[in-house]
């Protein structure tokens, strides 16, 4: 299985990077072939459709093809102002709008339809960043994509991580694989692929 892992940050030092890395570890160890985005790699402009009209930047391209080659997905979505990030927002608007005349993209449900997603979030807050996952849920939903019930919001952040990344925290790391396991477990069967049981 193809796995995705993301997040909506580009901060040096970022929490939900630090998670999003956690997560694609464990993905690895779970026998999934893992792709680790960084969205700074990406040249990706504010949105607009002026700017679309001229041309859909060959980043969004590029995101697209990656985003549709993944059948599984973790987004670690950091909370400002109790909401998701605006990087976040303008990448998975990008990566929704039609191409025109493009082969693959020119039908807007490509890359989200039928992608099995799971959320994570970490925040240095007691609740862990859980009301961002509140509203990307039916953002993601109202994509086409399948969201997996479990879903784990890392609270107190700062102190988690080691010095290495890890999370030395027993109870937070099966957090974390609980949710990746389900993923895996869900997006195998829905595009037919084997896998470990999800209790596995």
């Amino acid at each position: 299985m193809k796995l995705l892992v993301f997040a909506g940050s580009t901060r040096q030092q970022s929490f939900n990077r630090r998670l999003a890395a956690v997560a694609a570890q464990i993905g690895r160890a779970a026998g999934a072939q893992v792709t680790l985005l960084e969205l700074a790699d990406f040249d990706i402009p504010m949105y607009h459709a002026d700017l679309e009209a001229r041309g859909t930047p060959a980043d969004v391209i590029h995101l697209k093809e990656i985003m549709d080659a993944h059948p599984a997905w973790i987004i670690a979505s950091p909370e400002y102002n109790g909401s998701y990030t605006g990087l976040l927002k303008n990448t998975l608007d990008w990566a929704s709008s039609p191409v025109a005349g493009h082969p693959v993209f020119a039908d807007g449900s490509r890359p989200f339809a039928g992608k099995v997603v799971g959320m994570l979030s970490a925040s240095n807050g007691a609740l862990g960043g859980l009301r961002a996952q509140g509203h990307l849920a039916p953002l993601l939903i109202n994509l086409g994509c399948w969201l997996a019930p479990r879903q784990y919001a890392l609270a107190r952040a700062a102190s988690a991580f080691d010095e290495h990344g890890a999370l030395p925290d027993a109870a937070q790391h099966e957090q974390v694989q609980a949710v990746v396991r389900q993923v895996l477990w869900a997006a195998a069967r829905l595009h037919g692929a084997a896998s470990a049981p999800e209790s596995a």
